[in-house]
């Protein structure tokens, strides 16, 4: 009976340490599961601050160029003397050379961040910057159709940066 026992003690004792290796494989594989789990969602959450610091600065930089858009605007309605309007809309047009290169910087760092869509709207947004600021130009130079042309670049301009806005929202709520 004895030679039962100790095989029986044998085999329970087999039993224990293969049972705690097996449990002890599992809570490793579990815990690098987590591990992953957690750096996964910690990269995910920098990519969408990123993203997000993105998208605010460039629409700081279409706001201050909708900006200039609207005092050329003003402009165009509250000064009578044409060379007088001129002047100011030469003074503008320096304003947004100095406002058009930080907004193509931010364009740049959109599309390096991604995702396509808004990357792809905030290019539209700085093509409608540069032919609004293009009328503008040819209407300094006395281009009968220029004006219009500006009216209607800025109207474009805006419509175009909420469409921006829609496509940089559904990025930051996409998962």
């Amino acid at each position: 009976m004895t030679d039962v026992a100790v095989w029986v003690a044998a085999f329970t004792g087999g039993t224990a340490v293969l049972a705690s290796w097996v449990t002890n494989l599992g809570n490793v594989r579990a815990a690098r599961a987590q591990a992953e789990a957690s750096a996964l969602a910690q990269q995910r959450d920098r990519v969408r601050e990123l993203r997000r610091a993105a998208y605010l600065e460039f629409l700081e930089r279409a706001h201050l160029l909708g900006e200039l858009y609207w005092r050329a605007e003003s402009r165009f309605v509250q000064v009578a003397d044409p060379d007088q309007l001129l002047t100011d809309l030469q003074e503008l047009r320096g304003e947004l050379r100095g406002a058009y290169d930080p907004l193509m910087r931010s364009v740049r760092v959109i599309s390096l961040e991604g995702p396509a869509a808004p990357a792809e709207a905030a290019g539209t947004v700085l093509e409608a910057a540069a032919d609004t600021s293009r009328a503008l130009w040819r209407f300094t130079l006395g281009e009968p159709e220029a004006r219009a042309r500006f009216d209607e670049g800025h109207q474009r301009f805006k419509r175009l940066l909420a469409q921006f806005v829609e496509a940089a929202r559904e990025a930051m709520t996409a998962p």
